[in-house]
């Protein structure tokens, strides 16, 4: 277990701002045990949230892998109106504040799409959300010439959604796609023969969990 990069700096600014108060603290009134168990309540649940699992990727070329850690949420035929721009399964994965927040490409292929949209910040549970919060939409376009699109969309708490796709690139099955800090959601879109092997409610694991098969 290591700390992810996109964590560094808030964890430094964090603490120094901590620290800093520890100290004024200690100078006005003496040492305050309660400011610093307080302080601890603080950093360990940020720095817990920026955790970084040394996690083995499951891998097989037609497999959907879960992109990220968390429950299953939504499992329905949608419309997928950006970049598709027609019917689709839809598999959505929401993140709590406990869980990882890395996530993962969970298919091998191109990036044939990449767009950030700013946007709204309601809950990530909402279906509005899909459309109107801040999201980044990515296209992956495998090697049997199907394509699914994956959506980092941010929540009420999350305020950066972090992507390292870029369109031509190759993308590696259970490789880092981004970052999303404090809380969110993934949706997946695939075709719609696409075989879903998760249920409503499921918890899943990033870079292992099968979400489904392309057939």
């Amino acid at each position: 277990m290591t700390i992810h990069k996109e964590g560094y700096r808030i964890l430094v600014v964090l603490l120094l701002v901590l620290v800093g108060i520890n100290v004024v603290l200690a100078l006005l009134i003496g040492p305050c045990l309660l400011a610093v168990l307080l302080s601890a309540l603080i950093f360990l649940p940020v720095l817990n949230f920026f955790r970084s699992p040394n996690r083995q990727p499951f891998r097989n070329d037609k497999a959907i892998v879960a992109p990220a850690d968390g429950k299953i949420v939504v499992i329905e035929e949608v419309e997928e109106p950006e970049f598709l721009k027609g019917k689709a399964l839809q598999v959505s994965v929401f993140m709590n504040v406990f869980n990882v927040h890395i996530n993962w490409y969970p298919l091998a292929g191109v990036v044939r799409y990449f767009r950030h949209h700013s946007g709204r910040f309601m809950g990530a549970y909402l279906p509005k959300a899909s459309t109107e919060n801040e999201r980044t939409t990515v296209a992956l376009e495998h090697s049997s010439g199907k394509t699914i699109v994956v959506r980092q969309i941010a929540g009420a708490i999350a305020r950066r959604i972090v992507c390292y796709s870029e369109e031509g690139a190759t993308a590696e099955q259970g490789a880092q796609m981004g970052f999303i800090k404090f809380g969110s959601r993934v949706d997946i879109y695939l075709p719609l023969d696409a075989r879903i092997d998760v249920e409503l409610g499921q918890k899943v694991k990033g870079r292992q969990t099968i979400i489904g098969w392309l057939e």
